[in-house]
């Protein structure tokens, strides 16, 4: 949760939602954004460009 998503994670109707839509089930919190962070910080993507990383509990890739 963050103060963007706050009124739209204490909605139960759209919380439902987002727990049947998105195939983890569950919101994303910030700390799950820390992997990719470094991973695109770090040597081992100096040949990544390009690209969108979807953090999105695999929502993107259900559509």
């Amino acid at each position: 949760m963050t103060d963007l998503t706050e009124k739209l994670v204490n909605d139960p109707e759209f919380n439902r939602w987002i727990q049947s839509e998105v195939p983890l089930k569950r919101w994303g919190v910030p700390e799950e954004l820390i992997g990719t962070a470094i991973y695109l910080a770090s040597d081992a993507s100096n040949y990544v460009n390009g690209h969108t990383v979807y953090v999105d509990g695999g929502w993107q890739a259900s559509l």
